[in-house]
Parts: C-alpha cells; sequence; structure tokens
C-alpha cells in the first residue's frame, strides 16, 4: 500500500471526486538563471511528468501555468513558464503551488492512494468507533505516514501500511487502522 502521488501536501485537496478538487504536483523553490526560468519541487513519482498535464493553476485556482521543462534537478526540474521572461518575474513566483484538477489525474493503480484522496477520510478502529479523520499525509524517507488528527486528543501519526492500515475505502470515506494503535487510548 503506497501513494502514488504526493500531492496536496498544502491541503489543497478535497477529496476524492470532489467539485474542484485540486492536487498539488510541485511548488516553484526559485528562480533560476537570469531570463525568467524557475526551479520547481515536484511532489509525482517522476518529476517530468508535472507537465504531462496540461496547464496546472496555483492552489486557489486563480492563476494558470504552462510549463516547458528544461532540465532534471536534484527532486525536481528547472522550467520555463510562459510569460515569465526575467529573475524578477521568477522570483515573483517563488512558493506558488503548482496544481492540477482530480479529476485530470489517471486512476490509481491498485492498492495505492493519492494523498488528497486519503486528507479529510474518517479514521475507525475496527471495532467500528471513530479515530478521527486524516489531516496529512507525509512521507519523511521511510515511507508514507498518516497524520491523524483526533477530536479532543493528541494528533496521531500512523505508518501508512496494511498492518497498521488494513482497510482504505473512498467509497465510503473511510480507513480502518489496526486497534492496538490505541492501547490505552479511550476512542470509541
Amino acid at each position: 500500500m503506497s501513494a502514488a502521488v504526493e500531492g496536496a501536501r498544502a491541503g489543497v485537496g478535497a477529496g476524492p471526486g470532489a467539485p474542484g478538487a485540486r492536487v498539488c504536483l510541485g511548488a516553484i523553490t526559485a528562480p533560476h538563471g537570469l531570463c525568467g526560468e524557475v526551479r520547481i519541487r515536484c511532489f509525482t513519482a517522476d518529476p517530468h511528468a508535472i507537465a504531462a498535464y496540461g496547464p496546472l493553476c496555483d492552489g486557489d485556482g486563480g492563476r494558470r501555468f504552462e510549463l516547458e521543462i528544461t532540465g532534471a534537478l536534484k527532486g525536481g526540474v528547472r522550467a520555463r513558464i510562459r510569460g515569465c521572461t526575467d529573475r524578477d518575474q521568477a522570483e515573483a513566483l517563488r512558493g506558488v503551488l503548482l496544481c492540477v484538477d482530480r479529476s485530470a489525474l489517471p486512476p490509481a493503480p491498485a492498492d495505492e492512494f493519492y494523498h488528497a484522496d486519503l486528507e479529510g477520510l474518517r479514521v475507525e478502529h475496527a471495532g467500528g468507533g471513530t479515530v478521527g479523520t486524516v489531516a496529512s499525509v507525509h512521507d519523511f524517507g521511510g515511507g508514507a505516514v498518516l497524520e491523524i488528527r483526533r477530536p479532543g486528543g493528541p494528533t496521531l501519526l500512523v505508518p501508512f501500511t496494511r498492518e497498521v492500515v488494513p482497510e482504505v475505502d473512498l467509497a465510503r470515506g473511510r480507513i480502518v487502522i489496526d486497534e492496538a494503535l490505541l492501547a490505552g487510548d479511550a476512542v470509541g
């Protein structure tokens, strides 16, 4: 079980299939050179794939960006953005999230999930009691970790593995986690 695209780290996702849901595929991190090129940190499995979805939008959906990849960088790409012709314009784009409508993404392979599809799901334990909701999905290098926001309790971080998360039911808007994680908690 893994995440196909790391998108929506900044909370852009509105849940699976939600109208207007956007998935963050990358972020502009810095200008590159003097002619308007930018460095982009990519959240896609293949950094060059960020340009494969056509024009991207910012996190609010208000601005559109057409990318031309000009080179590879560690963890990302170097690109030209249509209309960005100098370093000052490129600098003004620093920190802009590059998003795509969720509907533009292909279905995730079996047993893989887009981060944006997991965020907001109800988290239950096998007995049916509610634990909280998935607030975010992180990957610090050792695999995906779900951040679960619990009402009136501390945030819970759990590894996103089949052993810990035996069931993901996108249609019903829920995931089930192993009750052993909750030993000593008054959850239910």
